[in-house]
């Protein structure tokens, strides 16, 4: 047996997004299940509340950290140390799924408190918590290496490490976007203890090139400490129907959740600058996506401004989409664009629209360029910039050839280089730098 033959057994903390899709909850479960698939035995271990995919889940039916016991022993100190009768209460099915589809929003100071209190691990205020899943981890389930969803929750590797023994790793997927939108002074507070504690995995995988040179900068570690592991998605299912073939209307459309973050009112302001420009008809906007309860506001104003500009008719609000949905909402697209305001360190929404030949437009920061030269499969404009995307809309409808062919361009590269499977043996081989080489018995 040679070392890349080997086996591993794995252990991987996963975070819950509190029942709405997310970019991290898919990619984990994607990555889990084509561990699995190729023979490893993974654990995939749910957080705060269980992940919610839109594929087969692979997680472990049980949540640490449970969210309502880490928000109450943050509050009251009497419930640190652990009370059964009420933590068998707040574990319980009903219970979890409760805290899932509650979605609750916390105050800037609850939140940054709760932060510092995470990243502090077994000084901090939900010790009992990771005693809970440390002891689980070394008794019943004893991985050989174990990987951290995100370096949020950093500051469980120590006393995972201290027990185990074994590499403990973190991928790197977006923690700058929120630290940079805690208040002061926990900002500061959690920056410098993230800063400290980062230290303690022995290994980092970043999402994106991007991602993994900024990261290095603001985590100030060494890059070479960082490993950059393709993001993938499970293909099956996708790309089997050809993109609309009607050319008019021109389909454009938005796959992501609906927030300032994601750029939805930079799309639909380019909307409107396109359909001041044609002719009632020729073009359509759809957008879907998952809706929190902190954005209805956002959302709604949005919906206004579509309504006073007379274009309520030619926009399509769709929602939330499940996996079948999704493919056929894409399929039914000559363009997707998802003009995120902050530097995106993953883009699974536009590995999603390529997989089905759909081609994208997309704002010239973060992990976009890199993908988009690695696909062949859109356009880059200036972040920030209505006029841009319009433009970049009106040359992909007023040449086909170029959109069909950017389309087929990204099909194959999605399919062929940006599978789970691929991002599965990736990530293989940054672990197998950490468990060790075996000497070939063969």
């Amino acid at each position: 047996m040679t070392a890349n033959d080997r086996k591993l057994k794995i252990a991987y903390i996963a975070a819950g997004a509190a029942g709405m899709y997310c970019g991290s909850c898919a990619r984990d479960n994607a990555l889990a299940t084509a561990l699995i698939r190729k023979g490893h035995e993974v654990a995939l271990i749910p957080t705060y509340t269980p992940l919610r995919t839109d594929e087969p889940g692979a997680s472990i039916d049980r949540v640490f950290f449970n969210g309502i016991n880490v928000y109450l022993q943050q509050k009251l100190p009497f419930l640190r140390k652990g009370n059964r009768l009420l933590e068998g209460i707040f574990e319980s099915r009903r219970m979890v799924n409760w805290i899932a589809k509650a979605n609750a929003s916390t105050n800037a100071k609850d939140l940054g408190e709760l932060t510092i209190s995470m990243l502090q691990g077994e000084a901090g205020n939900q010790r009992h918590e990771l005693e809970k899943l440390v002891a689980w981890l070394k008794d019943e389930y004893r991985p050989e290496i174990v990987q951290i969803t995100n370096s949020m929750m950093i500051g469980m590797a120590r006393e995972i490490k201290r027990a185990l023994d074994v590499p403990v790793l973190c991928v790197l997927q977006g923690e700058d976007i929120f630290l940079d939108d805690l208040a002061e002074p926990y900002k500061s507070r959690a920056m410098a203890l993230l800063r400290e504690r980062i230290g303690d995995a022995d290994g980092l995988i970043a999402t994106s090139r991007f991602y993994a040179d900024y990261m290095a900068e603001y985590l100030a570690v060494e890059r070479e400490k960082i490993h950059p592991v393709r993001i993938g998605i499970n293909p099956a299912g996708h790309g089997l129907a050809d993109p609309t073939a009607v050319e008019a209307p021109f389909v454009i459309g938005y796959l992501a959740r609906i927030c300032p973050e994601k750029g939805l009112h930079l799309l639909v302001e380019a909307f409107r600058r396109l359909a001041a420009r044609a002719k009632p008809g020729d073009f359509r906007l759809r957008i879907a996506g998952y809706l929190g309860a902190r954005d209805r506001a956002y959302f709604e104003e949005i919906r206004r401004n579509v309504t006073e500009w007379g274009l309520a008719g030619q926009v399509d609000f769709v929602g939330e989409v499940d996996r079948e949905e999704k493919i056929a909402f894409l399929n039914s697209l000559h363009v997707l664009s998802v003009p995120t305001v902050y530097r995106e360190p993953k883009g699974l929404f536009l590995l999603e629209a390529l997989a089905n030949g759909v081609p994208v437009i997309q704002p010239a920061h973060g992990a976009f360029p890199e993908l988009i030269e690695a696909t062949g499969g859109g356009m880059l404009v200036a972040p920030d910039n209505p006029d841009a995307i319009a433009e970049a809309v009106l040359e992909l409808r007023n040449d086909p050839m170029q959109r069909q062919q950017l389309g087929r361009q990204g099909k194959a590269a999605v399919h062929r280089d940006f599978t789970h499977e691929a991002m599965a043996e990736e990530t293989l081989q940054v672990f197998r730098k950490y468990v060790g080489r075996i000497k070939d018995e063969g």
